[in-house]
């Protein structure tokens, strides 16, 4: 969310943010409501003055016993006009609340012109992709020859673009999950959280998904509560309305939740299989930071991410979003991309943003100078650490083997508790 006099005094920097981003802002629109409520509060408190003023003279005449009927009547009527009045400007202070709450995030300099994922710009890759004696086989051909994911009973019990694993298969996705906690909570310094996977309007509201994504999200009927979409949402409202200590930044921690998306604008993409689903697992990592340090923190998130792919022995690239490409709250995202074989492309395995002050200030998240001084919001940062369930469809694609089985990463082991998934017998 965006401060409302820098955005009144700023409309050129966000005429042109939309026109980077290829939104549609009616920035006339925001004149003309801004202008009769700026008119009103002025007009209102003028007549409240008068009112005032008239109440003194209204006793004074009573105590003279002097009429003061025609006074009175008079000032029934400007009551009533100041009356309409706040009620006129409540409307417009909501009209203006729900537009600054759909604006999205003005990038970051350093973030390219374009408006689709073809201006995105690689920054690296690390690693090279498999070779292979054999053409690779899609993930779910895989996943159902090994007898380790059954897409038919998921469609059965729930429906389309849901996952059903089996045996070594869900073995797989925990060991995952698990692994990537350990090594985010043990070698970079975050700290575990485990939080509702229920959420409420207001948790939405502060990281960035409501009003504008309402359609993407399951909402449970006839309460206030949401099927999580990310566990960014929970990790940012740790600290909603709080004033931190600038001591304690960075805070740094990790959730694992399951994810809950309708997939509204996604029709049609990647119905085989499981890349896209309405329920997912994620690992999650969020950071609360100063200002001045929020890109440095920026790059240190996308590395946390990467160490994973590296340990994992994938393969991939990290891209730099263009504006147009970017989500809604971010300021400057990285992408990772891992490679996918049986495609024979690269696909986001996760996403890392700087979000600078749009969240905290939506959410009221503050932290106060050490050596005194007014209290400023601070810089939230969020990142996959991974999507588990892709990373689940990167390793059986990229370590299938001849002869159907599947060849397990020598840092899994430990949590599979075998070298290998066999191959259905």
């Amino acid at each position: 969310m965006h401060d409302l006099s820098y955005f009144r005094e700023h409309l050129d920097v966000f005429a042109e943010m939309a026109k980077k981003r290829g939104t549609v802002l009616d920035l006339d629109d925001f004149r003309a409501f801004d202008r009769e409520r700026r008119e009103l509060i002025t007009a209102t408190e003028q007549l409240k003055a008068q009112r005032n003023k008239a109440s003194d003279e209204i006793a004074r005449l009573k105590k003279d016993k002097k009429g003061a009927d025609a006074l009175i009547a008079e000032m029934k009527q400007v009551s009533e006009r100041i009356k309409q009045a706040d009620e006129r400007i409540a409307q417009l202070d909501a009209h203006q609340r729900d537009l600054l709450l759909t604006i999205p995030n003005v990038p970051h300099s350093t973030v390219p012109v374009g408006q689709s994922s073809a201006d995105n710009q690689e920054v690296r890759r690390w690693g090279q992709p498999p070779k292979f004696e054999f053409t690779p086989r899609p993930h779910w051909e895989v996943g159902e020859r090994c007898g380790i994911l059954d897409l038919p009973a998921a469609a059965k019990i729930a429906g389309a673009r849901f996952a059903l694993y089996k045996s070594w298969g869900a073995r797989l996705e925990r060991a995952l999950a698990n692994y990537f906690l350990d090594v985010h909570t043990r070698e970079h310094g975050y700290t575990e959280i485990l939080p509702p996977f229920l959420v409420n309007t207001a948790s939405l509201t502060g990281a960035g998904q409501l009003p504008k994504f309402a359609a993407d999200l399951f909402r449970v009927q006839d309460t206030d509560f949401w099927l999580t979409p990310t566990s960014e949402v929970e990790l940012h409202n740790l600290h909603r309305d709080e004033t931190l200590e600038e001591e304690k930044l960075p805070i740094r921690v990790t959730a694992w939740t399951p994810c809950f998306r309708s997939e509204a604008g996604a029709a049609g993409k990647d119905t085989r299989g499981i890349l896209r689903q309405h329920q997912f697992q994620k690992v999650e990592l969020f950071k609360f930071t100063h200002p001045q340090k929020s890109y440095d923190e920026l790059e240190s998130l996308v590395r946390d991410a990467e160490s994973i792919l590296q340990k994992l022995g994938l393969y991939y690239r990290v891209v730099l979003l263009c504006a147009g490409d970017m989500g809604f709250a971010s300021a400057k995202t990285y992408d990772i991309e891992v490679w996918l074989p049986s495609s024979n492309e690269f696909r986001e395995i996760s996403s890392c943003s700087n979000c600078e002050a749009f969240q905290a200030r939506r959410a009221g998240i503050r932290f106060k100078p050490k050596g005194g001084g007014k209290s400023e919001f601070v810089h939230t940062l969020n990142g996959s650490g991974l999507a588990v369930g892709r990373t689940w469809i990167a390793l059986v694609e990229n370590d299938q083997q001849a002869d159907g089985s599947i060849l397990i990463p020598e840092v899994l082991r430990p949590y599979m508790g075998i070298e290998r998934i066999p191959a259905a017998g």
